[in-house]
């Protein structure tokens, strides 16, 4: 069944079955996360068709924000530590594809205004729910501990959210969309 009705009194259950607010800071940091999640699923699904493996790139950053999403959801210690933690390696996985993607665009002036393509500006979609789930995370350490794996991984997946726009308008031969003052 879809549908458990538990939730209907503004509750819900975390990993181990404690019952917290559907406004509390956890929730509100996972959920945030989930909702960046389905971003990338479409930004994934617009890459599909694109040379240079981004497809398989957001498919594995999918992955691991389903790895933070469960593990924002746990708050029992014992079973947060049989989860699978998100290695500090995911976090260099990502500053080598920065680095790459990086190599391949003309350096930048001035700020970039979202938009150029359709890629481009579901990237910038991305890119800002991403700085939001940043925050919500943050906001939740100040409450919790939460790994700094974690929120490294987040700081530069904005990053790496940032250089994807730019690269899917500069290859598609478009003009970046700039602000000038």
């Amino acid at each position: 069944m879809i549908y458990t009705k538990t939730g209907d009194g503004g509750t819900t259950s975390l990993v181990g079955g404690s019952r917290v607010a559907k406004d509390d800071k956890r929730v509100e940091a996972y959920g945030t996360v989930d909702e960046l999640n389905s971003h990338i699923g479409l930004l994934a699904e617009m890459m599909r068709s694109r040379q240079g493996g981004y497809y398989d790139e957001l498919k594995a950053i999918q992955n691991n924000l389903f790895t933070i999403q469960t593990l924002l959801a746990t708050e029992d210690a014992e079973i947060y530590g049989r989860l699978p933690q998100l290695q500090i390696e995911e976090v260099e996985i990502l500053e080598r594809q920065i680095d790459t993607i990086t190599d391949l665009l003309p350096k930048l002036h001035n700020f970039v205004i979202a938009g150029g393509n359709m890629t481009g500006a579901q990237c910038h979609v991305c890119r800002t729910v991403c700085r939001r789930a940043e925050r919500c995370v943050v906001a939740l350490n100040h409450e919790v501990k939460v790994d700094e794996v974690i929120l490294r991984y987040l700081n530069r997946l904005s990053d790496y959210l940032f250089v994807l726009a730019r690269h899917a308008v500069v290859s598609d031969g478009k003009v970046e969309d700039l602000y000038i003052s």
